[in-house]
C-alpha cells in the first residue's frame, strides 16, 4: 500500500511539473496571438483547452479546468441594443439644432467634394442648399449635386452658343451697313408716305389689343390647380410652356382674355413665374386669381378640354369659355383633368384628332402651346384642317383624305346616293328589258 501511495504521488508531482512547464512556454505568445491547444496525457481524462482561436492581449486570459467554476455567460438583448444605437444616432443629429448648422455642414460637405474634383456646381442658391439639406440620404444628395452640375454646365453651352450667335449677327450687320452706305453713295435718295414700323411701334400695338380683350375679348382659363402632381423639373417644364402660350397670344391679331385661375400666392407656380418674368410680371395684360374658374364664371358656359374626355369638339363656340388644365401629362395621375371636370360637374370636349389625322404614334395629350394655337386659329378662322397643323407631325402620318365633318364630304356624299340611285333605276330598266327579250324569245 505504502509502494501504491509512492507511485501516485510521483505521477501527480511529475504531472504538476508538465502544467507549469507548459505555461511557462505559452506565457511569451498569448500577448499576439493564441491558438487553440489541447493537451492530452494517455492513461489519464484529463483535458485543457485555451479559450479562442483569437484573443487580444489587453484582455485577460482566464483558465477555467472545472466546468463548474465556468461563470454564466450574459445574453445581449438585441431590441435594447437597437433603441440604444438609435438614441445615439438621435443625439448626434440633435447636436445640429438650428437649421444654420444644417446648412453650414452641406455647404462644407459640397466644399469637400469640389475638393475631390467630383461633380459639383460653381454656384450653388440658397433654395437649392437648403433642397440638398432636406435630402433624406447622401445618395440623394449626390444626385441632386450631379443634377444641378449638369444644368449648370447646359446653361454654360447655351450662352456660349449665344454669344457666338450674336457675334455672327453683328458682323453680318456690319457688312449690310457698308454695303447700305455704299449703295446710297451710288444712288440717289427717294421720297415715299411709307413709315418704317420699329419694335416699340409693334409693342404698342401688341399692349392695345391684349388690354381691348380684357375688356371685350373672349376668356381663356389656365387651371392651375395641379402643382402638387408634378416633380420640380415638369413643373417648370409648364411654366416654360405657359410663357410661350402667353407670347403667342400677345402677337395674335384677336387675342384671348387669359386667366389664370387657382393660382396660389407664393405658390411652386407663383413664384417660378416671378422668376421668369421678374419685373415684366406686374406689366402682363392677363388676369390672375386665387378662386376657382367656377367661382367666376357660370358653369353652363365652361368647357373642360382633356384627352380623355367621350365627347368629340365638333366646333369652336365663341359664347363658351374653354379651360386647360396645366400640367405635364407624362409624370402625372391618368385622367387627372377629366376626373376634376367631373368633380366640379362641368362640361368635357377633346379634339376630333382620330376624324382628321391618321394618328400612328404616342397619346393625344398635347402641349400648352401647341393648344393656344390650335385654339387661337380655330378662334380666327374656323378650318381645323389649319389649326391641326400644330400638331406634331411624329405623331400622325397626315390628313384623312375625306374629312367626316367637312361640308365637301358631305356633298361628296349626295352627289355619290344621287348616283347610285340613278344606277340602279337604269339596271332595273335594263332588269325589265331582258326580262322581256326572255319571253318574246
Amino acid at each position: 500500500m505504502s509502494f501504491m501511495h509512492g507511485n501516485s504521488l510521483v505521477r501527480n508531482l511529475s504531472l504538476s511539473y508538465k502544467m507549469s512547464t507548459c505555461f511557462t512556454f505559452l506565457r511569451h505568445f498569448v500577448k499576439r496571438s493564441v491558438v487553440p491547444f489541447v493537451l492530452r496525457k494517455k492513461g489519464t481524462g484529463l483535458y485543457f483547452t485555451i479559450l479562442h482561436k483569437h484573443f487580444s492581449s489587453r484582455t485577460p486570459i482566464l483558465f477555467y479546468p472545472n466546468k463548474e467554476n465556468v461563470p454564466p455567460i450574459e445574453k445581449i438583448d438585441l431590441d435594447e441594443w437597437k433603441n440604444t444605437m438609435k438614441s445615439s444616432l438621435q443625439e448626434e443629429r440633435s447636436s445640429f439644432t438650428t437649421s444654420d448648422d444644417i446648412l453650414t455642414a452641406t455647404r462644407e460637405w459640397i466644399e469637400m467634394c469640389r475638393l475631390l474634383n467630383r461633380e459639383v456646381p460653381e454656384h450653388i442658391s440658397d433654395q437649392d442648399l437648403k433642397m440638398i439639406a432636406e435630402c433624406p440620404s447622401k445618395k440623394s444628395k449626390k444626385k441632386k449635386l450631379k443634377y444641378l452640375y449638369i444644368k449648370e454646365m447646359h446653361k454654360k453651352a447655351k450662352k456660349e452658343k449665344q454669344e457666338k450667335k450674336r457675334a455672327e449677327m453683328d458682323e453680318i450687320e456690319k457688312q449690310k451697313q457698308l454695303g447700305n452706305a455704299e449703295e446710297s453713295k451710288n444712288t440717289e435718295l427717294t421720297n415715299t408716305f411709307l413709315l418704317p414700323l420699329k419694335n416699340r411701334a409693334w409693342k404698342t400695338e401688341w399692349d392695345w389689343r391684349n388690354a381691348q380683350a380684357m375688356i371685350f375679348g373672349q376668356p381663356l382659363v389656365f387651371d392651375m390647380a395641379y402643382e402638387n402632381f408634378m416633380p420640380e423639373r415638369d413643373l417648370k417644364n409648364t411654366v416654360c410652356q405657359l410663357l410661350e402660350s402667353e407670347g403667342a397670344n400677345r402677337k395674335n391679331i384677336d387675342p384671348f382674355h387669359i386667366y389664370f385661375c387657382n393660382l396660389k400666392v407664393d405658390g411652386v407656380y407663383h413664384k417660378e413665374l416671378i422668376y421668369r418674368y421678374k419685373e415684366k410680371w406686374d406689366q402682363l395684360l392677363l388676369t390672375t386669381t386665387e378662386k376657382s374658374h367656377v367661382d367666376i364664371f357660370p358653369r353652363e358656359r365652361l368647357i373642360y378640354l382633356t384627352a380623355d374626355s367621350p365627347n368629340v369638339m365638333t366646333t369652336f363656340r365663341h359664347d363658351k369659355i374653354y379651360i386647360i388644365g396645366s400640367f405635364v401629362d407624362k409624370c402625372s395621375q391618368p385622367r387627372i383633368s377629366y376626373a376634376n371636370a367631373k368633380r366640379l360637374n362641368i362640361a368635357s370636349e377633346r379634339l376630333p384628332l382620330d376624324q382628321y389625322l391618321q394618328w400612328e404614334i404616342g397619346n393625344k395629350n398635347l402641349t400648352l402651346d401647341q393648344m393656344m394655337w390650335i385654339l387661337l386659329t380655330l378662334k380666327n378662322t374656323g378650318d381645323w384642317e389649319k389649326a391641326l397643323k400644330f400638331v406634331p407631325k411624329r405623331k400622325h402620318s397626315g390628313f384623312h383624305n375625306i374629312s367626316i365633318n367637312s361640308k365637301n364630304f358631305v356633298k361628296d356624299l349626295q352627289k355619290n346616293r344621287l348616283g347610285i340611285k340613278k344606277s340602279f333605276r337604269k339596271l332595273s330598266s335594263n332588269a325589265k328589258g331582258w326580262g322581256t327579250w326572255w319571253k318574246d324569245e
